[in-house]
């Protein structure tokens, strides 16, 4: 036998580290007590992830300048022509590099990772730090070597996943730890984007779920401390050039409209093509960590034709704002669908966000050249559908109408557009809505069995389990007892239910003690003649939805909580008045967490 370990030996100074303690804990308690501290805390967040997404953004471009052979400071999507035929296999490079890190964290990390979305909908904001720094770092190679993806995926990771350590840090109550990661993935867009209401809007939209007042202090004090830091670090995004001599008309806004709707289809078929890139890839024979530099050979290939297919698109973007429409912008429109669906389908990470721009302004200036040919009364300056399809393509495919058309207003600084935008974002939302369901994250959730719609608050429901509500001071009694003998071991008010078991001791019934103490009943009649639910039964990691459509569908006041169906173990006694109590209770918290009720 091994010897117990020796005790510990005395440590110098322990009444410091006792006071240490008591700091914390009155640090905590007042962070849980006031509104300021949690602003305080976002704040001094938002100025991490400012530092954090900074850092990412001006890696990934030096490694741009590296790998592709560009000036200091230009963009890879804006470069006319890959300098060497030789540079189409710095994607396959990238994505070999991506399918060890594949292989190395199957191995030493085999769990997937919660993204800010899945983090506010399920788990009450909690999420891993690690992780985060893992996606960010994925992110950062895949974006580094070409492939077709933004660094939007690790912006809001890595700024949720900062949000999140430091909220368990100070032992934040569920809700505030919620808004506080929204806040840390507005952040982290925010500084990228150097738009600090659109940050904003992101985190309201889209990582939170709803706009309240209780978050809009926190969440705006992050992305303004992000942007802050950027702009002090240099990460400046350029403003687009609309041309001055642009007029809107009124009824400008019908064929907008109508681009909304263009947009909504546009952007179905993309999440679905990367859907059918992601099940072509599955079933084909390759094996799962050469995948990423299969697609990223393809990629390659297709920026030989134009390099504005790599990377985001940001240099491609300000160049086709205000370019001539020709027949190359439907080619690279094509191309850089196909380059995006290989991208994320073969396993590199990334976002769709800013290619979804980019898309949207050359489907945008497509729409805005036929409608000019078909229809040249209109006079409907491409430049206007560039915009209006920039932020109508995003929001089908990312979600947030107001987020995209804050987007479009810091970087055109054209309130009048702005408006124009938010009408084509609205149509293009309801239509996606209304046809499809999802955007492309909670569609990706629905193919991994996932039913979340957005990043409201439904963890709670499937923590409120059956094991949580259940009783188990529940009375018990043999099914083969007789009634007399029942009414003897509880008499009349001593219980209101009593659960049949068998020799074994699996559940037989339930049987009401009211009613073996009626008059009619033969007291020598077995007690099993009375028992009632003899199959209908929970289970305890059941939550309470399924629980309470158990209950209507029994049609019972009472059902019994056993450890399995097969064998039928009494292991607890529920009841659906107290079922829909809680779930009314647990309801009305998170109600108030969207509002300013106390």
């Amino acid at each position: 036998m091994t010897a117990p370990p020796a005790d510990p030996a005395p440590v110098v100074g322990a009444a410091p580290a006792s006071a240490l303690g008591r700091l914390i804990a009155i640090a905590r308690a007042g962070v849980r007590a006031r509104e300021a501290a949690l602003v305080v805390i976002a704040a001094v967040m938002g100025i991490l992830a400012g530092l954090a997404a900074s850092a990412m953004s001006r890696t990934t471009q030096w490694m741009h300048e590296v790998l592709f052979q560009l000036a200091p400071g230009d963009r890879l999507s804006a470069a006319p022509a890959l300098s060497s035929p030789w540079l189409v296999l710095v994607p396959a490079a990238g994505g070999l590099a991506m399918g060890l890190i594949a292989l190395a964290l199957k191995r030493w990390r085999p769990r997937s990772v919660v993204d800010p979305i899945e983090a506010n909908a399920l788990h009450g904001g909690r999420m891993s730090l690690t992780d985060s720094i893992i996606v960010a770092a994925q992110t950062m190679v895949s974006n580094g070597f070409g492939a077709s993806l933004g660094l939007e995926a690790g912006y809001s990771q890595i700024g949720a996943g900062i949000a999140s350590r430091l909220g368990r840090a100070f032992q934040l109550r569920r809700n505030d730890l919620r808004i506080l990661v929204g806040a840390g993935a507005a952040a982290g867009i925010g500084a990228a984007f150097d738009a600090p209401l659109m940050g904003a809007f992101y985190g309201f939209e889209i990582i939170i779920g709803s706009y309240s007042i209780p978050a809009a202090a926190p969440v705006l004090a992050a992305t303004v401390s992000a942007v802050m830091v950027a702009r002090l670090l240099g990460v400046h995004v350029e403003p687009l050039n609309i041309p001055p001599d642009v007029v809107l008309q009124p009824l400008d806004i019908l064929p907008i409209a109508l681009l909304g709707l263009l947009a909504a289809g546009v952007a179905i078929l993309i999440m679905r093509l990367v859907t059918g890139v992601e099940t072509l890839f599955g079933k084909s024979r390759i094996p799962a960590p050469l995948r990423p530099a299969v697609a990223g050979l393809c990629v390659g290939a297709l920026a030989l034709y134009s390099p504005q297919v790599l990377s985001d698109g940001h240099g491609a973007l300000h160049l086709q704002v205000d370019s001539p429409v020709v027949l190359s912008v439907a080619i690279i429109f094509g191309l850089k669908i196909l380059a995006s669906a290989l991208s994320i389908g073969s396993g590199f990470r990334g976002g769709l966000f800013f290619a979804s721009l980019f898309l949207g302004a050359l489907m945008g200036k497509l729409y805005g050249g036929a409608l000019a040919v078909v229809w040249p009364a209109l006079q409907l300056d491409p430049v206007i559908c560039a915009v209006a399809g920039m932020g109508a393509l995003a929001v089908g495919i990312i979600g947030g109408p107001l987020t995209m058309t804050f987007l479009v207003l810091e970087m055109t600084q054209d309130l009048a557009l702005s408006g124009y935008v938010l009408a084509a974002a609205v149509v293009t939302s309801l239509a996606v809505r209304e046809t499809f369901g999802y955007s492309f994250s909670t569609w990706r959730f629905h193919l991994r069995g996932e039913s979340i719609r957005s990043a409201q608050d439904v963890g709670w429901m499937r923590e409120l389990t059956v094991a949580r509500m259940m009783r188990t001071d529940m009375a018990t009694f043999p099914e083969h007892g007789t009634i007399g003998a029942l009414r003897a071991a509880f008499p009349l008010g001593a219980r209101r239910m009593v659960v049949l078991v068998d020799g074994a001791g699996a559940y037989a019934g339930l049987v009401r003690v009211a009613e073996a103490h009626a008059a009619e009943r033969d007291p020598a009649e077995a007690a099993a003649r009375l028992a009632t639910q003899r199959d209908a039964m929970l289970l305890p990691a059941m939550n309470v939805k399924e629980a309470a459509l158990a209950f209507d569908a029994a049609r019972a006041e009472d059902l019994a909580v056993v450890d399995d169906r097969a064998t039928r173990r009494l292991v607890g006694l529920l009841g659906e008045a107290h079922v829909l109590r809680r779930y009314t209770e647990e309801l009305d918290k998170a109600r108030q967490g969207l509002g300013a009720e106390a």
